[in-house]
């Protein structure tokens, strides 16, 4: 650990102290990343400075959330997303067709811009891209994480995530139509000057088992004044279908279809 030219340690130090990563400072000096992590820690001990791993809970710290990005995000997490918890950290991952790039995209973006601190990533699965970050936090943003699927346990938003979703209905709308959603061209035949005709039209459809879930659906498209009826199959109200043209064309103006 000694080994280095003790002016490269004081650069990095200077470096550490000012804010700049490990890795960073690792990279910009040409020294292994666990020689700066020691040189930090023996700097600390010297100084008598207590580590505080870094957090930006906007609990712990006051920071505003970013309530247009956490609105989208909740509605990702409550179609295709989950939380892993493990010993001080939990994993949270949202599952996006590997179809849809922009869709990805955004996602990992709306991760960053509620919590900047974790880092994020992407692992490719057959036929998916499951973008993650990990945090101690993820809970206390996502309290609706529990044992079990989402479908068989309750799912209740507290009342500062429905304030949230109630200032930022449309965010919401789009995560949950981005995660168990889907704009479509349905089609049907009418008889048009003695013929019979296929005529095609748009629609949106959300799709998801669990009743609470597709209840807050409901919800927020009666608020927005969004028509929206039942399809069942095999006895299960599963569907949510949106067709009536003008419903379509107000999901077109804030949803559209993935990309």
């Amino acid at each position: 650990m000694d080994q280095h030219n003790p002016t490269i340690r004081d650069e990095a130090l200077a470096l550490l102290r000012s804010g700049i990563t490990n890795r960073a400072t690792a990279e910009l000096l040409n020294a292994p990343r666990g020689t700066v992590g020691w040189w930090l820690h023996e700097d600390r001990k010297r100084r008598g400075v207590q580590y505080m791993k870094p957090t930006d809970r906007p609990a712990c710290t006051g920071r505003n959330l970013d309530h247009t990005a956490y609105a989208y995000l909740l509605g990702l997490y409550l179609g295709d997303g989950h939380i892993a918890s493990k010993p001080q950290q939990h994993h949270l991952s949202i599952f996006c067709g590997d179809g849809w790039p922009g869709l990805i995209d955004e996602a990992e973006s709306a991760m960053r811009r509620v919590m900047p601190v974790p880092r994020t990533g992407r692992r490719h699965r057959n036929g998916c891209v499951e973008v993650k970050s990990c945090t101690k936090h993820r809970t206390c943003v996502f309290p609706q994480h529990g044992p079990g699927r989402k479908h068989e346990r309750p799912i209740v938003l507290e009342s500062w995530q429905q304030e949230t979703v109630d200032a930022h209905v449309w965010a919401f709308v789009r995560g949950l139509i981005h995660s168990d959603g889907c704009r479509s061209m349905n089609w049907t035949t009418r008889i048009v000057g003695g013929e019979r005709q296929r005529y095609e039209y748009p629609r949106y459809r959300f799709t998801n088992v669990s009743d609470a879930i597709r209840r807050l659906y409901t919800d927020t498209l009666d608020k927005l004044g969004v028509e929206w009826t039942h399809c069942t199959r095999v006895g299960k109200e599963y569907n949510i279908p949106v067709a009536r043209r003008a419903s379509v064309a107000l999901m077109d103006a804030h949803v559209g279809p993935k990309y």
